[in-house]
């Protein structure tokens, strides 16, 4: 008990540390980073707390921005600090002293570990948020700070991108309650097992989410019962109809790779013309055709058999043969030198590849792909990994688990040729580059019309005109989907699950209802409200959770609401459920002396 009121008393102290200094009550958050992810945190921050003048928030960004991705530098209500170092003369000048939260969201985990240790000697006791690749250095971090938590953006937002790969929903688990739950599709679950809707997906030009008839959802969350969830329903139906391999495709996809087209065209012109002359030879000469080919072949690789007494039409097809001859013989030590060269470099590069069918092809090893490809080869699913550097963050992950890795540029056709993207079951572009992930989703989708292709693309709004116009179904924000974990994260608020649906994200969480708030009084119906809010569960302070309350309760402070809701939603609930805003302090009349 003493240990988890502890958090709670350094925030108690740091609040009237700000008071004595500037006389600013509000609780202040710093937040550093130079990507999207930065950018979605600080947003979910703004629309939870600004509105109820709670907070405030320093952002720190490098001097100039590294990418044409927004970072938050440009949104309203935030102060921005800008240096390239999180050293201690950084977190000063952003007033981390005094701070309530730090949340270190750089793409560099030993970067961030370095921060965290710098932030320690301005702040020793303040809730830290790190964004990690490795979570197994969380250890590490919580011995630092008591008060912290290690999320991992790329493994919130992977399950999602596996699931939109196979055709399936996302595979969101969670345990609350003393339940397991997850979501699934009406179609594919018992119905005692569901236990609410989610959302209605048939028509995918226009998803509604939270649909105020429950039944009309067929997305659902339902309890698990031990069949297994649908994605890995779908793994299995797709290694079971995955075509075998053919094996004289992968022997000519060799012999075509094996020279260059230019050293090519030169050989096969020699030849040609090569023929033609040795057809005149032995016409001349009056042979038949076997004379005519053994004359023609001796003639051009050995010069041999000059005969003054022939004719003159034979003499200048055998000078003309010779000649030709000469050509050829440099011709061929130039294909077998640039085949060793290409052949060497095609293993390297993973170019020299089998003729697959029924696999998914992975664009880009980071953070994400590199999550992504392991998931896959975990539900058994054929993998074939592109990545335009040869020793990419997924690199030595790929060799363990025996994925082919094609060193090559993604948004060349003949790069996404040579991983079979015309017979994979799906397409994942999920490097950093916006404009490679487009090109390369383009061209599999021209390679392979019926392609299901699975699009990363950090800016949301041009993500949605990408789908209207090129009928690319699912693209995805890693940092959209993440963010509010983060920010909840940053504010000490459990996130219970996130639930990705296409674009769009739900959150499941809980909340406390404070005395004095605007919830408490009011009936158990008043929590829901349709396509933004639906109430999962209700508890009295103390007591186990009711999945099915009666609505007509009365909410009394201390209860506990668990909630599946959108952002706006839940921003609205948790300002709702929160405790009324104190009056300023007046000081009492002054009594007349008597």
């Amino acid at each position: 008990m003493r240990h988890m009121a502890e958090p709670l008393l350094d925030r108690a102290r740091r609040a009237g540390r700000r008071l004595r200094v500037n006389g600013d009550a509000r609780a202040h958050y710093v937040i550093c980073g130079r990507d999207a992810l930065a950018y979605w945190v600080v947003r979910a921050l703004l629309a939870t707390e600004l509105q109820a003048g709670r907070v405030r928030i320093t952002l720190v960004v490098p001097e100039r921005p590294r990418s044409d991705e927004p970072d938050g530098r440009d949104l309203q209500g935030v102060e921005v600090v800008r240096a390239d170092r999180l050293d201690e003369v950084t977190f000063r000048r952003a007033g981390l002293a005094g701070a309530d939260g730090l949340a270190l969201l750089h793409q560099d985990d030993v970067g961030n570990m370095h921060a965290a240790l710098c932030a320690q000697e301005v702040e020793p006791r303040l809730r830290l948020v790190v964004r990690m690749f490795n979570t197994g250095l969380a250890n590490g971090v919580r011995q630092i700070f008591p008060d912290s938590a290690v999320l991992s953006d790329a493994s919130m937002a992977a399950p999602a991108f596996v699931a939109a790969a196979l055709g399936e929903v996302a595979p969101t688990h969670f345990r609350h309650g003393g339940r397991t739950l997850y979501v699934a599709r009406r179609d594919d679950v018992r119905p005692p097992d569901v236990v609410c809707g989610v959302a209605d997906t048939r028509d995918a030009q226009q998803v509604r989410l939270l649909p105020a008839d429950d039944r009309a959802a067929d997305l659902v969350i339902a309890e698990a019962t031990g069949t297994p969830p649908g994605t890995e329903l779908a793994a299995r139906r797709l290694r079971r109809a995955r075509r075998r391999r053919r094996p004289l495709t992968v022997l000519l996809r060799a012999v075509r790779s094996f020279a260059t087209r230019k050293i090519g065209v030169a050989v096969i012109v020699l030849l040609a013309v090569i023929g033609v002359l040795g057809s005149l030879n032995g016409y001349a000469a009056h042979e038949d055709w076997a004379d005519s080919l053994y004359l023609t072949l001796v003639t051009t690789l050995t010069g041999q058999d000059p005969n003054p007494d022939k004719s003159a039409a034979e003499q200048v097809m055998q000078v003309v043969l010779n000649l030709a001859g000469l050509a050829l013989i440099p011709l061929i030590t130039a294909v077998v030198v640039d085949g060793i060269v290409n052949a060497r470099l095609a293993l390297h590069s993973g170019r020299i590849q089998p003729e697959r069918s029924g696999h998914v092809v992975v664009v880009g090893l980071g953070n994400v792909g590199t999550r992504v490809m392991a998931q896959l080869c975990d539900f058994g699913v054929e993998v074939v990994a592109i990545d335009k550097v040869p020793e990419p963050r997924g690199g030595a992950l790929a060799r363990r688990l025996g994925v082919p890795l094609i060193v090559g540029d993604a948004a060349l056709e003949e790069t996404l040729q040579s991983a079979s993207v015309g017979g994979c079951q799906a397409l994942v572009v999920v490097s950093t580059d916006d404009e490679t992930n487009l090109q390369a989703a383009l061209i599999g989708r021209a390679v392979n019309p019926e392609l299901q292709v699975v699009l990363r693309l950090f800016d949301g709004h041009f993500a949605e005109r990408i789908q209207q116009a090129f009928g690319i179904g699912v693209s995805r924000s890693v940092s959209y989907l993440a963010a509010f974990s983060f920010s909840a994260a940053l504010l000490d608020r459990a996130v219970i699950a996130t639930i990705p649906v296409g674009r769009h994200a739900l959150l499941v969480t809980e909340v406390s209802v404070a005395a004095g708030s605007s919830l408490d009084g009011r009936p158990l119906a008043a929590v829901g409200r349709a396509e933004s809010v639906r109430l999962l569960a209700h508890a009295r302070a103390g007591q186990r959770l009711d999945w099915a309350p009666d609505a007509r309760l009365v909410i009394v402070a201390g209860d506990r609401l668990t909630v599946v809701a959108r952002r706006a939603g839940l921003n609205a609930l948790l300002r709702e459920a929160a405790p009324p805003p104190e009056d300023p302090v007046t000081p009492a009349p002054r009594q007349p002396e008597e």
